[in-house]
């Protein structure tokens, strides 16, 4: 089971490799979107991490692979320049699961 990054900056990345964990630093929705593909069609990878700056890009298409996709399992992480307020990303992908505003 690997672990893999998707980071919108450099000390996000660097912090990840201190714990063995590789990725890519990637700005622009195609490169997200192709990143999360290959990450997809590579069976070793079980968990993907994505910076919230970078969910904010695609928000439709990501929530659509959580919710169909079986493998990886798709997880947003704060980066030290983005908002700590991961709850109300998290309320926001239940709501839009359940169909139902928290």
């Amino acid at each position: 089971m690997k672990f893999t990054l998707i980071s919108d900056n450099i000390d996000t990345l660097v912090g990840m490799r201190l714990v063995g964990i590789e990725g890519v630093v990637v700005h622009t929705r195609e490169e997200v979107l192709n990143e999360l593909e290959k990450a997809i069609q590579n069976e070793d990878i079980c968990i993907v991490l994505i910076t919230t700056k970078l969910i904010e890009l695609c928000p439709k298409v990501i929530s659509e692979l959580k919710l169909k996709q079986p493998r990886p399992l798709i997880v947003e992480i704060p980066d030290r320049h983005g908002s700590a307020d991961i709850g109300k990303a998290i309320d926001r992908y239940v709501s839009e699961a359940i169909g139902v505003k928290l």
